[in-house]
C-alpha cells in the first residue's frame, strides 16, 4: 500500500488504528482503544476503525472526525497543512502545543513544508 499522509502530517498508513482496521484485527483494536483511552476520553474499539485521514466515504478514527485541522485542510483544498499559505496558523499552534504528539505533527509538517 501506498504511503497515506494525514492533513496534519502523520502517517497514517503507519497510524496501528489503521493498520488494525486494513487487517481486520478488532482485537488489536480493543487493545488500542484501552492505551488510547488512557487519561484522555475513552475509546470503544469501533471507534478505532479507520480508513485514513484522506478518506472521504469509508470508517474515519472517532477523534479524527472531530479534528479542526482535518476539515479546515479538506475545505482548502491542500494535500496536508503545510500546503497551505496560512501554515502556522492558531488550531497548528493550539496543536502544536499538545505535548509530543503536537511536536511530532510540527517535526512532520516542518519536513514536509521544507521540501516544497
Amino acid at each position: 500500500m501506498d504511503k497515506m499522509v494525514a492533513y496534519c502530517g502523520l502517517v497514517c498508513t503507519e497510524c496501528p488504528a489503521f493498520m488494525g482496521t486494513q487487517n481486520n484485527d478488532m482485537e488489536a483494536l480493543a487493545v488500542l482503544a484501552v492505551e488510547w483511552s488512557a487519561g484522555g476520553p475513552a475509546f470503544a474499539p469501533e471507534d478505532m476503525l479507520c480508513d485514513g485521514c484522506l478518506a472521504t466515504d469509508g470508517r474515519l478514527f472517532k477523534w479524527c472526525q472531530e479534528c479542526e485541522l482535518r476539515s479546515c485542510a479538506s475545505e482548502r483544498g491542500v494535500a496536508t497543512c503545510a500546503h497551505c499559505p496560512d501554515y502556522g496558523c492558531g488550531k497548528l499552534q493550539k496543536v502544536f502545543a499538545m505535548g509530543e504528539m503536537g511536536q511530532i505533527i510540527k517535526q512532520q509538517l516542518d519536513a514536509i513544508r521544507a521540501e516544497l
